[in-house]
């Protein structure tokens, strides 16, 4: 594979306590019904495959499925970018979390750099009262990356999402799986303000070169970021696919890594 020597980030990545890495990866195929690529989702299995493709910069997450995670999975998650120099953290919060002000702020304070919201793992309508009350806090002070789509749940239907934009406009939001994982349709029929932001993660295996072209196309070079969804796929094929596609060099460059640090204004910062 010839990848120029892109710099390359990885946007969208799930990790885990070595104590459960196991057991999530499982869970996570056992919900989508797939074969999840890397058997653990820990930390060094993340940086092992993504080493593979000379990855700099990780976008790490994970889910409070229920609200009594939500501050052991921020505390891990802080733990895991102060070990972790290449580590771009996200926090997780919950609708159903009382103190979301209070854990923003100890968020903020601890170089986490956006919110990772999953409405079909925590069961919410992303423009329900609830959620709107998160997008109120974090607005002007974080990003939020938001699960989109999936054709057996209404939670993250793409047109809940023009509906967050109307009420929270200056909220700077990355729709991950190209706008909406098996809803791309859709997706791609919504109006999106500047503010709104994609990543490739769970997407390329599942539509036509042509087609993903097109989405990257309708929501602009500038608002698309490369991401692997690790632990699900291999970052060898995921960067495959991604430059089958048949991009310039010059947008191959935006995607792969330009967008993504000058999103989180890591272009500022010593590089690794």
């Amino acid at each position: 594979m010839d990848n120029k020597n892109y710099t390359i980030c990885d946007a969208h990545a799930h990790i885990f306590p070595e104590s459960i890495a196991l057991k999530a990866v499982k869970n996570i195929g056992d919900f989508y019904s797939l074969n999840m690529y890397y058997p653990s989702g820990s930390s060094e299995s993340l940086k092992k495959g993504g080493s593979r493709i000379g990855v700099s910069h990780y976008l790490v997450c994970s889910t409070a499925t229920v609200v009594h995670q939500v501050e052991s999975i921020n505390r891990f998650i802080i733990n895991e970018c102060e070990k972790n120099p290449e580590f771009v953290g996200l926090g997780t919060l919950h609708p159903d979390y009382e103190d979301t002000e209070k854990e923003v702020d100890f968020l903020l304070s601890s170089g986490i750099k956006g919110i990772k919201l999953h409405p079909d793992f925590q069961r919410f309508d992303i423009d329900d009262k609830k959620a709107m009350k998160i997008y109120e806090v974090i607005e002007n002070r974080l990003p939020v990356l938001i699960h989109m789509g999936d054709p057996r749940y209404d939670y993250s239907r793409p047109y809940r999402l023009e509906n967050v934009i109307k009420a929270f406009p200056k909220l700077k939001i990355i729709a991950a799986h190209l706008g909406g994982y098996e809803r791309w349709e859709e997706a791609k029929s919504c109006k999106y303000s500047d503010n709104v932001y994609f990543d490739t993660s769970s997407s390329l295996p599942f539509i036509s070169r042509s087609f993903a072209r097109e989405l990257i196309e309708y929501y602009g070079e500038d608002r698309v970021f490369f991401g692997t969804d690790f632990p699900m796929w291999d970052h060898i094929s995921e960067l495959e696919r991604f430059l089958s596609l048949g991009f310039d060099e010059k947008v191959n460059k935006k995607i792969l890594s330009e967008n993504f640090m000058r999103f989180f204004d890591l272009d500022k910062e010593k590089t690794i």
